[in-house]
């Protein structure tokens, strides 16, 4: 059987979705034998040239370089996936993409004229193709896994559509909409994170991003007629995921006061 190549190729983001594929250990050596790791700079210095098989692209797009070189590894991978909510929805740091681009700089650097980068954060998939998208701020073990062995056997990867309400119900949270008023993003949010902060008492923040047809406008209008605030819904929508297409028309609906 010959070996799947992998390339593991980082973008504008934190690294913590690497980190997952490193922390997956005993797994990766039973993959060992199906797949080879042949250019992956957070574990190893080892880098080959593509082709490439599969391609795990972390991070989001902001400089002209990057976009270039994105489109560099699409050419030369087979089957190229976006991991995290940076590939897959520009990150936290898109949230520049609502903002003055040239003051950020000048405040946070002392020479911003040495500073090249773009005034957006955009996902891989405005630059290039994408055939998977892994979602999540850091994306799951289990799903990585699961996307790595359904690209070995050339299946599509089984992994979650609905949303993290259903992760709620199934370990027995109690509903923060329904009980407190919060402004939750669970109905509208991608399952994954196993309803980590609803079982803590926080509403969901949406960290998977948008769940399969996610209406977002009924869920504002619900918050709203409650205590919520337009501005309250608005940064609720706008974390990692906030170009997330649907998060992002929705926000920028109540922002310009359309509701």
């Amino acid at each position: 059987m010959n070996k799947k190549r992998l390339g593991v190729f980082k973008f504008a983001s934190c690294d913590g979705c690497q980190l997952s594929l490193l922390s997956c250990e005993d797994e990766l050596i039973e993959l060992a034998g199906m797949i080879e790791i042949v250019h992956f700079l957070e574990a190893s210095s080892r880098v080959d040239p593509g082709p490439f098989d599969v391609a795990l692209i972390e991070g989001s797009i902001t400089t002209e370089k990057d976009a270039q070189r994105i489109r560099e590894i699409r050419h030369q991978s087979k089957t190229l996936v976006t991991i995290g909510a940076c590939a897959t929805a520009g990150g936290i740091q898109a949230l520049r993409n609502w903002a003055d681009h040239e003051e950020f700089i000048a405040s946070v650097y002392a020479h911003p004229e040495y500073i090249e980068t773009l005034s957006t954060s955009t996902p891989i998939a405005d630059h290039v193709a994408v055939d998977f998208e892994l979602r999540g701020c850091p994306i799951d073990r289990h799903q990585l896994l699961e996307v790595l062995a359904a690209l070995i056997a050339d299946r599509s990867p089984r992994t979650p559509r609905h949303s993290v309400c259903i992760e709620c119900k199934r370990r027995g949270t109690v509903c923060l909409v329904v009980t407190q008023g919060l402004p939750c993003l669970g109905p509208v949010t991608q399952a994954g994170c196993g309803a980590i902060c609803p079982a803590y008492d926080r509403p969901c923040y949406g960290c998977f991003g948008p769940a399969a047809q996610a209406n977002c406008p009924a869920l504002s209008t619900h918050h709203l007629a409650g205590a919520t605030t337009e501005t309250q819904m608005v940064h609720a929508l706008r974390n990692m995921n906030a170009a997330a297409n649907v998060f992002q028309i929705e926000s920028d609906r109540l922002e310009s006061g359309s509701t």
